[in-house]
């Protein structure tokens, strides 16, 4: 029986916090572990041009997501890692499934409507500002998934969209041309993915300006954590955990032991400075050990390169139709 091949991709931009951690890092580190599953992960430089078009805060954004992963425990030697502008038949493929779309197709698109709505509610030009980056988004990431002929591709469920014209894409090129070329993905939304708060109770997001960086140094993590916005319930005062914002991140780090002890705790009165230290401890045990692993990526880039290059996919195992054209 054939593996079920799962692609992931991670757009490099900004640096990540304990909500990406939580929410989408840890839950597809460990499903990459998945025997039954063929995992490919890659790095979405082309991507990050649509909002980016600094070639240095790219690079650096690369590294610095690339050295996360292989931080947190991604193990190159079982997953295919690779970059995205490394495979020169990507935008080959976007090119020839440019071909075959639509242009009303691309008009639904989410984000160009949402670009189109906001101008068009400013009262300016419904074009202003928008790239034709921007406006071909979802062929390139269509290219992306048919590529590698992926089965499954986890996504939020505002992603969906994408990957319904990645499958629209691929069938309508199979049948132009003739053969099952491309396999149909599928969308992998898990609904009991976590959100993890923010400091000020909001979920965690830059656009809030309310995150934790992951990479803090322990010092800066632990003001920051200690900064978490509480109401003024009294130490000895009984808290009610369910209510609380900082109990659901502890829980998100901690064992059921760990979240059965301080479930009691809160019961019992515990003030939130204690609460707060817990959670800091907690963080900071679970992280340190890859927090050097990430300086070392970070001091050593040619090391992650190496990783990156090595998984690099081989053109001739890459896109099946170059020969149609040649």
């Amino acid at each position: 029986m054939s593996k079920r091949r799962v692609l992931t991709g991670i757009k490099p931009t900004g640096s990540p916090h304990l909500g990406n951690y939580v929410g989408a890092i840890k839950p597809a580190i460990a499903a990459s572990r998945d025997a039954n599953a063929d995992s490919y992960f890659f790095l979405a430089d082309y991507h990050a041009l649509i909002s980016c078009q600094d070639p240095i805060r790219v690079q650096r954004s690369t590294l610095e997501i690339a050295a996360t992963w292989l931080a947190l425990g991604l193990d190159p030697e079982r997953v295919m890692f690779y970059r995205q502008s490394d495979i020169p038949e990507i935008p080959e493929l976007t090119w020839l499934l440019t071909c075959i779309t639509s242009k009303g197709q691309l008009n639904r698109a989410h984000a160009y409507k949402a670009a189109v709505d906001a101008n068009t509610a400013e009262g300016v030009d419904i074009d202003a500002g928008i790239s034709a980056g921007l406006y071909m988004y979802p062929v390139l990431m269509a290219a992306d998934i048919l590529m590698f002929n992926a089965h499954a591709v986890p996504v939020g469920r505002d992603q969906v969209q994408h990957i319904e014209i990645a499958r629209d894409l691929g069938q309508r090129f199979n049948h132009v041309y003739g053969s099952d070329f491309f396999t149909l993905p599928e969308a992998q939304v898990d609904e009991t993915t976590a959100t993890l708060a923010g400091l000020d109770g909001r979920k965690m997001s830059k656009s809030y300006d309310n995150t934790i960086p992951l990479w803090d140094e322990p010092v800066t993590m632990r003001r920051l954590v200690m900064s978490i916005v509480t109401n003024s319930q009294a130490p000895g005062d009984a808290k009610n955990p369910d209510e609380s914002h900082l109990f659901s991140i502890y829980q998100a780090f901690a064992t059921a032991a760990e979240t059965a002890a301080m479930r009691n705790a809160y019961q019992d009165g515990i003030s939130w400075g204690e609460v707060k230290l817990a959670l800091f401890e907690r963080i900071d045990r679970e992280l340190a050990p890859a927090r050097e692993r990430y300086r070392h990526f970070m001091t050593n880039p040619q090391q992650v390169e190496t990783l990156l290059l090595r998984g690099k996919v081989s053109t001739c195992c890459g896109f099946v139709m170059k020969s149609r054209y040649r």
